[in-house]
């Protein structure tokens, strides 16, 4: 470990990727870890017990997965940047108060590194079976950010940019990683921490309060009341009007949802991640995202040694869905194909944004979806 506020030295790392990703928030400011133990995401609590001491900060082990994402937000509100780490069963107990630091906008970042299910499930391996959840698991509508990491660098400079996009956009973010990723063991490059940048909270000056209420719902990003600042706010958890107490009025209702909303659907563009690979001349391209994505480069790779034009788009951010990027990629090829860990979740969003035919290339979770399988598909579609 560096000298210099116990972080890791810079260079080149053989590390897992669950490792990699505590290190990566020790570097983007977070010194709060709340969390319960689940696998395969466990050896990021048990990193967090043992780095956050180190650099001045805390790990603690919650009675559950709900109070986890209670003490985040309260970590939140005293300034500090908070995280934690979970799987299947795990996020799910999350939900409810996933849905509090929304409405609270509480910048806080939750890691999924998901497993197999239903349920239990085989909780030792692969799944991608929770990204409509990441969407869809918490009640009313809301407007979420998940990013897939698909390597373990990739799953270092990620949980950098959750919390960098957390604190601009006063949100919960979601790192949405698998099994195959969390746990293996790549090369990672460590920048030095002064390289790295770092999105520093905008707090609110006590003196703000005298001319204007703390709840702008024009202003996308307001500045947050911290704890003990002299910041007198009110922080509810029903519909509250600008002034922060709650309100059945339905014309603030509006203003209050549509704030949330827009807040990240309004920056969309900003926010999406992705990558593409020999889409130029594709007649066919399979959409991938997380440990899939490995696999289908490889399927990719296959074809194009064997004269078939195919490429690969790789969604690194999987909420806000980036449309206009899948509905570009399908005007330039005959045939999309989504290839993931589950029974078809992202098919669902790509189907609706694509202007050609989208074919589902799915399979059942426990073990990662091989190159051969995806080949296969390509080879039927360029028939």
């Amino acid at each position: 470990m560096s000298e210099v506020q116990g972080t890791i030295r810079p260079g080149t790392h053989f590390m897992m990727g669950n490792f990699a990703c505590v290190e990566a928030a020790i570097l983007a400011g977070c010194r709060f870890y709340a969390g319960y133990p689940i696998t395969p995401s466990s050896e990021i609590f048990e990193r967090a017990c043992v780095r956050f001491p180190q650099v001045g900060g805390f790990a603690v082990e919650m009675e559950d997965e709900i109070g986890s994402v209670a003490a985040l937000i309260g970590a939140s509100f005293a300034g500090a940047k908070a995280m934690t780490a979970t799987s299947g069963p795990g996020f799910s107990l999350m939900m409810e108060n996933i849905g509090l630091a929304y409405i609270m906008e509480a910048p806080i970042v939750l890691v999924n590194v998901q497993r197999a299910g239903p349920s239990t499930g085989i909780a030792t391996l692969v799944g991608q079976g929770d990204m409509m959840q990441a969407k869809w698991g918490s009640h009313s509508d809301l407007e979420t950010i998940a990013y897939c990491p698909s390597t373990v660098q990739e799953f270092f400079d990620l949980t950098i940019q959750a919390f960098n996009t957390a604190e601009k956009f006063r949100t919960p973010v979601f790192i949405m990683a698998d099994q195959v990723v969390g746990m293996m063991r790549e090369k990672v490059k460590i920048p030095p921490p002064e390289e790295i940048g770092v999105e520093h909270r905008r707090v609110m000056d006590p003196d703000m309060l005298k001319t204007s209420p703390p709840y702008d719902y024009l202003e996308d990003f307001m500045p947050m009341p911290i704890a003990g600042t002299g910041c007198r706010v009110h922080v509810e958890t029903s519909t509250h009007d600008a002034r922060g107490y709650p309100t059945t009025d339905h014309s603030l209702s509006e203003s209050m949802t549509g704030h949330l909303a827009r807040k990240v659907r309004g920056h969309a563009r900003e926010i999406w991640k992705w990558e593409e690979y020999l889409l130029d001349d594709a007649e066919t391209a399979v959409v991938a995202y997380g440990s899939t994505a490995r696999s289908a480069l490889a399927a990719v790779k296959k074809a194009r040694s064997e004269g078939i034009k195919a490429g690969l788009l790789r969604l690194i951010t999987a909420w806000p869905f980036p449309d206009e990027v899948v509905e570009k990629a399908s005007r330039r090829v005959s045939h999309l194909l989504v290839a993931e860990v589950n029974n078809g979740q992202m098919l669902h969003p790509v189907t609706e944004s694509s202007r050609c035919p989208v074919v589902g290339v799915n399979w059942a979770p426990g073990t990662l979806l091989g190159p051969d399988t995806i080949f296969d598909a390509l080879e039927v579609v360029a028939r």
